[in-house]
């Protein structure tokens, strides 16, 4: 996303109509209308999983807000490592995984200085883990370091953990006009992508912390292991619908054309080419595009969505840099449930699309707004908490929420299916335990005994144990009665285990990693 702060007119958000105002949500300022909450940069914000009362508010120059209780403390604080702000380069999002509430530590992307290892302005996704420490000290593991000092904008930046449990990453083309180093159509570049790694902070030995999850789609031929889609200009904000596990990407255009990517599950677009730089939107491309970097190429996935850059005066969508939202899973917006917000930098009008329409382009329109909503100038990042409210993040400082009609409810699943007639109901803000898994491991002779431990128990009947070795998948089995599953695996190598707790092919919980000595006769 072109994150040019200080250009483009200040133009406020879509304001309600009359007929629609008693149904439209409001945009409320965190904090209050009396009192709003400011950040400094504010551009990204994620809720701890199951808690959606902790907010965690990413500021650009590189620190990590709490929000919690009406109050802001500093969580961690990486400005010694990141470079900020030119052009697009700063902290660019935070990912919590699964297993937040045992150890704290986030995944966080940013552009690097030369202190974070690499050259100026080089992608980094980490590992960090707050010391506790009032100044926001953090310790740090490497993941994954991608080359990116040809230019200062072009990053993308998102990081979402998807409902298979894996860490996806988005990665603009490497910056300049035209796509000039040819990286989206480049299959041996990580660049003008969407990554799918299976990142292991605790793993052994050096670098990489990762492992390429099976499925990837370019792991057993040509082309990086790591890519999962390519044919990207600058995915500045993907998400997964809560409800289905569908991926939409917003893609940041050149010139003319922003458009939205649909990635339907339960693939999600493995191995799609979205055609950045042979195409941008549904349109060819050429300026400064190779011939040669086109032919051949494809087949491309077309976007689901495009709009122009010029207006065409006819209340339809326009402007110069799409924002992604989210698939509205909120219980409380029930004149939104199931359609996409986005939102444009320029023109600054709320509006959403029905990916499941039989033409979503059709459907595509500006949402009114309630009596008494905030504006918010220059918006350039939604987020969304545990409960499934949505929230929007201008350059004015603040952050609003979007409070549907029907009061803040709170989605208990993030795979939970709608009762008949509308979307799920409230639950009075009364969220499961959030469960939590512990392993042991020890050796006997050849053998390795694991033992694993998962609580609460009564809540995790339909759950299934996942034991992995080295970053992959060893055993699957259903959970027990009592909680207490029990594996006992040749191996006579150091190893390092973990636990995953599964529910479908949604991840609920991972305990720590745990390490075995080789076995010595």
């Amino acid at each position: 996303m072109r994150l040019r702060l200080l250009v483009c007119a200040l133009v406020a958000l879509a304001l309600a109509s009359p007929a629609a105002a008693s149904a439209a949500p409001t945009l409320v300022p965190l904090g209050g209308a009396a009192s709003p909450v400011e950040f400094d940069q504010p551009i990204h914000l994620v809720s701890a999983p199951g808690d959606a009362d902790r907010l965690f508010v990413v500021e650009r120059p590189g620190r990590v807000q709490e929000y919690a209780g009406g109050a802001v403390d500093l969580y961690a604080d990486l400005t010694e490592l990141v470079t900020c702000c030119s052009e697009e380069r700063g902290l660019l999002s935070i990912a919590l995984p699964p297993d937040f509430a045992a150890t704290g530590g986030f995944y966080a992307a940013y552009t690097g200085k030369t202190d974070a290892g690499g050259a100026l302005g080089d992608i980094h996704v980490d590992y960090f883990v707050p010391t506790g420490a009032e100044d926001g000290a953090v310790t740090r593991t490497r993941i994954i370091t991608i080359d990116h000092s040809f230019a200062d904008n072009h990053h993308g930046g998102q990081l979402q953990f998807g409902p298979d449990g894996y860490l996806y990453i988005s990665t603009g083309d490497g910056g300049g006009a035209g796509d000039p180093l040819e990286n989206g159509q480049d299959l041996d570049s990580l660049l003008g992508k969407i990554l799918r790694i299976d990142p292991d902070p605790g793993a052994e030995g050096g670098d990489p912390k990762y492992t390429i999850p099976s499925g990837n789609p370019y792991a057993a031929g040509p082309g990086s292991d790591e890519i999962w889609a390519s044919g990207l200009r600058n995915p500045w904000r993907f998400s997964f619908d809560r409800l289905t596990g569908d991926m939409v990407i917003g893609d940041v255009g050149q010139t003319e054309h922003e458009e939205i990517d649909f990635a339907p599950a339960p693939g999600r677009g493995a191995g799609a080419n979205y055609g950045w730089s042979c195409r941008e939107g549904l349109f060819s491309y050429t300026d400064g595009t190779p011939s040669a970097n086109c032919a051949g190429a494809g087949p491309f996935t077309d976007p689901v969505f495009d709009y122009p850059h010029d207006d065409p005066e006819d209340g339809s969508a326009n402007g110069c840099a799409i924002t992604g939202g989210y698939v509205v899973r909120d219980p409380g917006a029930p004149e939104l449930y199931g359609r996409y917000l986005y939102v444009d930098f320029c023109a600054g009008v709320l509006r959403s699309i029905d990916l499941g329409a039989p033409s979503p382009a059709a459907s595509d329109r500006a949402e009114s707004l309630g009596p008494g909503s905030s504006p918010a100038p220059h918006p350039v990042s939604f987020g969304e908490d545990a409960c499934g409210r949505l929230y929007i993040l201008s350059i004015n400082k603040r952050i609003l929420q979007l409070v549907g009609p029907g009061g803040p409810g709170c989605v208990d699943s993030l795979l939970e299916e709608p009762p008949p007639g509308g979307g799920p109901q409230p639950k009075g803000g009364v969220e499961p335990s959030t469960p939590k898994v512990s392993l042991r491991v020890h050796r006997n002779g050849r053998l390795a005994e694991v033992a694993v431990q998962a609580a609460p128990c009564g809540d995790l009947a339909g759950t299934g144990i996942e034991l992995r070795r080295g970053g992959r998948k060893l055993r699957l089995r259903p959970m027990p009665r009592d909680c207490h599953p029990e594996f006992v695996i040749r191996n006579r190598g150091r190893s390092t285990f973990r636990a995953v707790l599964r529910r479908g092919g949604q991840v609920l919980a991972r305990s720590r990693p745990a390490k075995l000595a080789p076995f010595r006769p």
